[in-house]
């Protein structure tokens, strides 16, 4: 209707003082196209307005009468290709919803038309994608809540975004670029970190860089369902991966993960990478990562931090500053990196982890567990409890702990040569010196198995032979632990052992005497001769 005015008057001559102004200068200062205002003017004319009328002609009786003759006869709001629609509405909500049989799968609004054009029904695309939407279910929309932002210094959405192409200095090659956007939800506050790579490592050493730009650590962390972050999706429990519930611990903050395909759990984020590909990379042409990233931080201290934002009427950096950055966590230590496996517990007591060896108790060979693998130390796991620790070896290093093997193969795995003397002085003097001289030689490892032969006759025949056996031989100066087991031989065959009668060894009830069994034997010159021979 005001359009309709503006158009009268200007053809009455009262806005730009012409008598007669053309179409095509009421056209310009009206803002609408020639056609429209020959259209105006007819259905003006027609109701009864000269060009001699003043400004009281303009009423709103006449308005009504110009739009009455402008725009075509509507009873339900829609115009006739609409209303031709309408019979076809069940038809059409079948199309678009298929999960028939005949149509498994929905139609599109193309091949809608097409069918409806075979059937006598032909009208313009905007209008059946209109009504396939408002009465067909066709991309039918919900209604939506904007959410309260949380206190300041709580929450901070993170989310990777697709910038372009960039030279690497390292490959020589051209790689893509990624941008891992900070925002705090609260005041807007962005910070940006560039990658080519869109690991775990990345986003650590993202997070670590937007904590010292923030001067803090935020409560709550909202980030996607990325797969360095997310193992298993979920609505409500999603499973993170070890490394990155590691750093949260480390860090002190709590992931709130998105859902899977809802953007609209993570808005602020959303809409920043939009704002950062278009206001920051679209144009820019940089050298490398480096003085990309270094540009980045300027952008957003001077630029998205500066800026007055559209929602909150005020500059991102400022209310950040003010009362968001006094609420934030301390910014935690330096981050070692570590690396998360499962390695398996060999029969000798070890367990390889970056090539290198580590020795476990005997109740775990056999077992799988979990590691856990930095610059510093190597930790073992089994089901969240801590196992085993060791400070972290070279590749091709060993690290061994004696109480990890049996007390009777401790000494002889680690090359213990005092332990064995030792053991040996325990079960009796004269054994532990002839130990000692078994293994007096320049290479007294080759002689250790003498030696564990010589604790073998202790356990069969008990350290006092032994010790006495040992004596004789020093007596003698013979070192040979041979001589000593062949002593201990000669000494038992020449001993009768008596076996010590049990309790209650009398007679049986059913016991017999032993002369009772005993047999007569014949002589043979009383047994008589038989004639054996054949008569004949």
């Amino acid at each position: 209707m005001e359009e309709i005015r503006e158009v009268l008057r200007l053809w009455l001559g009262l806005a730009v003082g012409l008598p007669a102004p053309g179409l095509r200068t009421i056209a310009a200062h009206a803002g609408v196209d020639r056609k429209t205002v020959r259209r105006y003017v007819e259905a003006a004319q027609a109701a009864g307005l000269t060009r001699d009328a003043g400004a009281a002609a303009i009423t709103e009786e006449l308005i009504g009468a110009v739009v009455a003759g402008v725009r075509p006869v509507r009873p339900n709001g829609h115009g006739q290709a609409w209303e031709a629609l309408v019979p076809f509405t069940d038809q059409i909500t079948a199309w678009v919803k298929g999960g028939t049989k005949d149509q498994p799968e929905p139609l599109t609004v193309t091949k809608i038309q097409i069918l409806l054009t075979r059937r006598g029904c032909v009208v313009p695309y905007r209008t059946l994608v209109r009504f396939a939407t408002e009465c067909c279910g066709y991309r039918r929309t919900t209604t939506t809540v904007r959410i309260v932002d949380g206190d300041p210094g709580m929450e901070c959405q993170i989310d990777f975004g697709y910038l372009g192409m960039l030279d690497d200095e390292a490959t020589g090659k051209r790689r893509k670029v990624f941008a891992l956007v900070f925002t705090a939800v609260y005041s807007r506050h962005t910070y940006v970190w560039l990658s080519h790579t869109q690991t775990l490592s990345a986003i650590l050493d993202g997070c670590a860089a937007a904590w010292e730009f923030f001067g803090g650590v935020f409560t709550v962390l909202i980030p996607d369902n990325m797969k360095p972050i997310v193992t298993q999706p979920d609505k409500v429990n999603p499973v993170l991966t070890r490394g990155w519930l590691d750093y949260t611990a480390h860090a002190g903050f709590v992931t709130d993960t998105a859902r899977v395909r809802a953007p609209q759990d993570k808005p602020r984020v959303e809409r920043t990478i939009h704002y950062v590909q278009n206001n920051f990379w679209a144009g820019e042409n940089f050298p490398d990562l480096e003085t990309a990233q270094s540009a980045a931080v300027r952008w957003c201290e001077q630029t998205a931090g500066l800026r007055m934002h559209g929602t909150t009427a005020a500059a991102p950096a400022v209310v950040f500053a003010s009362d968001e950055r006094p609420q934030l966590l301390p910014i935690p230590a330096a981050y070692d990196v570590p690396v998360f496996k499962q390695v398996k517990v060999h029969r000798d007591f070890h367990a390889s982890v970056g090539r290198a060896l580590y020795s476990l108790p005997e109740t775990w060979i056999g077992s799988t567990l979990d590691v856990r693998l930095d610059s510093q130390t190597v930790k073992f796991y089994h089901r969240g409890s801590l196992v085993k620790q060791h400070p972290r070896q070279p590749a091709g290093g060993q690290s061994t702990d004696p109480h990890d093997y049996p007390a009777d193969k401790a000494a002889y795995a680690l090359r213990n040569i005092s332990k064995l003397v030792a053991t040996c002085e325990h079960y009796g003097l004269h054994i532990g010196i002839y130990a000692a001289r078994i293994v007096d030689n320049p290479r007294p490892w080759t002689r250790v198995r003498a030696v564990y032969v010589l604790i073998g006759l202790v356990g069969t025949y008990g350290p006092g032979p032994v010790d006495a056996a040992c004596a004789t031989a020093l007596d003698f100066d013979v070192i040979a632990v041979p001589k000593i087991s062949s002593m201990l031989q000669q000494a038992m065959e020449k001993t009768t052992p008596i076996m010590p009668s049990t309790a209650g060894s009398g007679p049986s009830r059913f016991a017999r005497d032993p002369a009772e069994y005993a047999t007569t034997t014949t002589p043979l010159a009383l047994v008589p001769h038989r004639d054996t021979t054949i008569q004949e």
